[in-house]
């Protein structure tokens, strides 16, 4: 896999929060690090972008807004999105510092790893996991949001075997950056872009088409439509609907749908793609478990060389003159009186390490006395020795014990004054709505204040007290929040084509969303309106779209068996234009209407035709008399007239004596005349 030109940071710590562990992937864009979450205690993924991107201040403005987007999604199917920022990760050479985002770790790995170690999915495999992909991007297209990059890559597999997205949001910010991308990234992207990206135009059509190729790659191995260039994947895609092989089964219909060249074939959201998905995979047998590929064996020791401070005890420093002795220790020999260092105060000193003995035995500083035999003199039998209680080797051990028993006792008064307590979480960065969720779960109160600041409106710019102070539970914190980069040019785009307006937004700064309706009065396509309507807003803001769909449509009167003028005063009330066309009926008098299409109870689009067919009566012809005339003249007049005819005694030149039917009667056409000579 080409890297992305980060240099492997393992070790580093990002934000002075994310540990950087192990590299579990790498991109175009970046570096997926196994990292370990100092502050919170858990394994979370760190993908850091690379550093020449933040050279580029407009793709860090929409970086945000994307990363803050992400972040509010929650689905089962869609990676969540804990944090992003910035940190400086440069390796020796001066660079600006370097965006990051934070997700949650997924330890089954990721389909494209799957896919490169020569493992394959069944159909059934297939079905189910595209049906969750589906799942996944149905919930972020309703909230206006389209991938625009699903590739195997950004699949990703928890340890159950769920499939999730990731990277919403991503794609379009860098799809936007003035930096350039590796040789080779773009022909990746390419590989899974539907043909409609090569006019620019994506929507969560799109993103359908995207996970149709997908699957296709994940059961055989080779993805539709690629070729050597990215212009001509996408040209190629363009002339072409997706080929599915037949070893797909119940799945190959259902693909080739979504695969189709023209948006408009394919089904019209993921949504409906997902639920075709469901119905294939109850047509094939039931799927074995996926053989995650996982990320590799990554070591999460969260304290890894480094030395830890010493915990503070209650007691203070114990003096130079006291030692501490491992508790299965023998204390040397006899101790001799009370210290005098232990007759005054404790003096002040660094406190012991956490994995001290709490029990610590004085050591005399008086000399001792000489030792005693250890036994009886040669050729006596030992004598039991009455063993002595020397009062004073007790008071050293009495002494701690008063002093350990009066520093709890001060604890627990100190714990009960003070009350239960609560450890201020770190709000910087997050917007308004998620601090107050994260300190109402840590259980301390918020107040806000706003504050100039050029970060996205709402966001949380400083708070006092700092992370990780302790607080009496529901005492508040104050929040800073960014008012905002100063507003600018807000385009007016109403009426103009939804692409045009897209990049006339997307020139200026903004983050554009959209939405279609009918609208009676603007035309198919074209912005009905804008949100805000203001003329200045802030840069990196989302702008929503309202786009025309055109007119309702209309539901056809039945005007079948009225006259032609009867049946267009009805049809132009309901504001449809009229196509006549005539033809014989032998059952619908002449004049009146035979039918009409759109048929009616159809709705069809306002100011559309629809086609109206007048009967002509009956089909008949009057036959004249033909008596006296040649037969070969009579025969010529009959067939013209639209009769068959049948001659009796036959003979060049003669004339008609007699025929049958007589002068007057009333034929069918293609009926026949007798004509005798």
């Amino acid at each position: 896999m080409r890297t992305s030109g980060v240099a492997d940071l393992a070790g580093r710590v990002l934000a002075g929060r994310y540990r950087l562990v192990a590299p579990i992937g790498t991109g175009a864009s970046g570096r997926v690090y196994a990292a370990w979450d100092v502050r919170l205690q858990r394994k979370v993924a760190v993908k850091v972008l690379h550093a020449a991107l933040a050279e580029d201040a407009g793709f860090l403005r929409r970086f945000g807004a994307e990363a803050q987007i992400a972040a509010s999604l929650h689905h089962p199917n869609v990676v969540a999105v804990y944090d992003w920022g910035e940190d400086a990760v440069s390796t020796g050479t001066p660079q600006p510092p370097a965006p990051f985002m934070v997700l949650e770790l997924l330890e089954g790995g990721s389909l494209r790893s799957l896919l490169d170690r020569g493992a394959r999915l069944s159909p059934a495999q297939a079905a189910a996991v595209g049906r969750q992909v589906a799942a996944g991007l149905d919930y972020a297209h309703a909230r206006g949001l389209v991938h625009r990059d699903v590739k195997p890559a950004n699949l990703l597999f928890d340890e159950h075997g769920t499939a999730r997205v990731a990277d919403f949001g991503l794609a379009r910010a860098l799809a936007e950056a003035s930096w350039t991308e590796p040789a080779g990234a773009v022909l990746g992207t390419a590989r899974y872009a539907a043909p409609e990206q090569v006019r620019g135009v994506v929507d969560a059509r799109s993103d359908v088409y995207s996970l149709a190729l997908v699957l296709v790659e994940a059961v055989t191995g080779t993805v539709p439509n690629a070729f050597d260039t990215s212009l001509a994947t996408l040209l190629a895609r363009v002339e072409r609907h997706l080929e599915v092989p037949p070893e797909l089964g119940a799945l190959a219909p259902v693909l080739e749908r979504a695969g189709r060249a023209d948006p408009d074939g394919r089904f019209a959201d993921a949504r409906a793609f997902a639920a075709a998905l469901s119905d294939a995979a109850a047509a094939l047998p039931p799927p074995d478990p996926i053989p995650l590929p996982g990320p590799g064996a990554v070591d999460f020791d969260p304290h890894p060389t480094e030395i830890r401070p010493a915990a503070p005890t209650t007691l203070g420093a114990l003096p130079t003159a006291v030692r501490t002795v491992p508790p299965t220790a023998t204390p040397p020999g006899p101790l001799g009186p009370l210290p005098s260092v232990l007759q005054s105060p404790l003096p002040d000193a660094p406190p012991t390490g956490p994995d001290q003995p709490l029990m610590a035995i004085p050591v005399s500083t008086t000399p001792a006395a000489p030792a005693t035999p250890a036994g009886p003199p040669p050729g006596q039998a030992p004598r039991p020795r009455r063993a002595r209680r020397r009062p004073e080797r007790l008071v050293p051990i009495v002494v701690l014990v008063v002093l350990l028993v009066a520093a709890g006792t001060a604890a627990f008064a100190a714990s009960s004054a003070t009350g239960p307590r609560a450890r201020v979480p770190n709000l910087v960065g997050t917007g308004e709505k998620a601090a107050r969720d994260a300190a109402r779960q840590a259980g301390v109160g918020v107040r806000t204040r706003t504050v100039a600041s050029d970060d996205p409106a709402g966001t949380v710019v400083a708070q006092d007290p700092a992370p990780g102070t302790l607080l009496a539970v529901h005492h508040t914190v104050t929040l800073q929040l960014a008012a905002g980069p100063p507003p600018v040019g807000l385009p007016g785009v109403a009426n103009q084509t939804e692409a045009a307006a897209r990049a006339a937004l997307t020139a200026a700064g903004f983050v554009v969303t959209s939405e279609h309706r009918t609208d009676e009065n603007v035309g198919t396509g074209l912005v009905v309106a804008q949100q805000p309507a203001d003329r200045q807003a802030p840069p990196g803001s989302e702008v929503h779209l309202v786009v025309s769909d055109g007119p309702r449509p209309v539901e056809v009167p039945n005007v079948v068996g009225k006259s032609y003028d009867d049946a267009s005063k009805a049809l132009a009330a309901k504001r449809f234009k009229v196509s006549r066309t005539d033809e014989y009926s032998d059952t619908v008098p002449a004049g009146q209407v035979i039918r009409h299409s759109p048929v009616a109870g159809a709705e069809a689009p306002r100011d559309s035709a629809v086609t109206v067919v007048v009967s002509k009566g009956r089909d008949v012809v009057t036959v004249d008399d033909y008596t006296g005339e040649t037969v070969e003249d009579a025969v010529a007049a009959l067939e013209q007239a639209g009769l068959q005819v049948d001659v009796v005694g036959y003979r060049p030149g003669r004339r008609v004596r007699h025929q049958d039917p007589p002068k007057g009667t009333q034929l069918r056409r293609n009926e026949t005349v007798t004509l005798y000579l």
